[in-house]
């Protein structure tokens, strides 16, 4: 199979990775008529994933005024995903977003996999937080085929991709990502390559650095965010972006940052550190910077991809 110039309207594609960000995905994939295989190694994250986009479906149709089912049976997104533990699941796959947790090992694993089990022509798409879109492509034979398209959370939420495109990534790679993209309902932004891209470069840092405001007793929680969101109108602030996002994510995201720049800025604080010791990640825990309603999915499952 040779490259593809377009991926065709209901085109199978898939994802890797159940956790939030793959189930968020995963529901953008379906709800524009795609059919999904979501593919993750942990039976706990499977199931886990599959009440995610359960959930994340029911607050879609709240938020567009429609019953969950769409109007009917054939309509449903949910009858297009498909969970599985099986890389050769997605072997038909036009487009295959990896969101495997942010360790460089772990997507080396995954992209080692994908380049054996998926055609020639199938894209893969990383929805990696940091590490250099170049650095992922040479764990595979297809280095062209290879792009980063860093979804912001909640992916079904926001619009905006930040879209990045390594010096080996292809010219039909990109086009044919910015147009499945548009078609989908996404604002992509195109950007170069390097450790964190535009987004993550930027926001680890802050984060940190809110977290060791908040250690020194400089201000609460609440009052750095605040801070945040009267001065600067930011819709939640450092601490609370953090939360959301998952301490777990920041520090696994920050180490990658420190690795690939020799910045020690990225290395996190003792707080930020602290909290992921102890479990306290954030929202998918119910406690992190701030606490939260304890959520049935806590962070059972929520590390093995994604």
């Amino acid at each position: 199979m040779g490259e593809r110039k377009d991926i065709e309207p209901d085109a199978p594609v898939g994802v890797v990775g159940a956790g939030t960000m793959g189930a968020g995905v995963a529901q953008c994939f379906a709800q524009a008529g795609h059919p999904v295989v979501v593919v993750d190694p942990d039976a706990a994250a499977r199931e886990d994933g599959a009440a995610r986009l359960r959930a994340g479906l029911r607050l879609s149709s709240l938020l567009r005024g429609r019953r969950p089912d769409g109007g009917g049976a054939a309509a449903d997104p949910l009858e297009l995903v498909r969970f599985t533990d099986e890389l050769t699941a997605l072997g038909d796959a036009a487009f295959v977003v990896e969101c495997a947790r942010e360790q460089v090992p772990v997507k080396e694993k995954v992209l080692r996999g994908l380049d054996e089990a998926c055609g020639a022509g199938t894209v893969f798409a990383s929805c990696t937080s940091a590490i250099p879109v170049e650095r992922l492509g040479s764990f595979t034979g297809r280095p062209d085929r290879v792009i980063g398209t860093h979804f912001m959370n909640p992916a079904p939420l926001k619009d905006a991709v930040e879209v990045v495109r390594s010096p080996l990534t292809s010219e039909d790679t990109l086009a044919l990502t910015l147009g499945f993209l548009a078609r989908i309902g996404k604002k992509p932004i195109v950007v170069g390559d390097g450790p964190g891209f535009v987004t993550n470069r930027v926001l680890m840092l802050t984060v940190n650095e809110a977290a060791a405001v908040l250690q020194q007793g400089t201000a609460d929680a609440e009052t750095v965010d605040r801070v945040f969101q009267e001065c600067f109108g930011h819709p939640m602030g450092p601490l609370r972006t953090g939360d959301l996002i998952g301490l777990d994510t920041i520090v696994d995201t920050l180490d990658v940052l420190r690795e690939h720049t020799g910045d020690e800025r990225f290395r996190p604080c003792a707080l930020l550190a602290g909290l992921v010791a102890e479990g306290s990640v954030g929202r998918k825990a119910g406690r992190g910077f701030h606490t939260y309603p304890q959520s049935p999915l806590a962070t059972r499952g929520e590390n093995s991809h994604g």
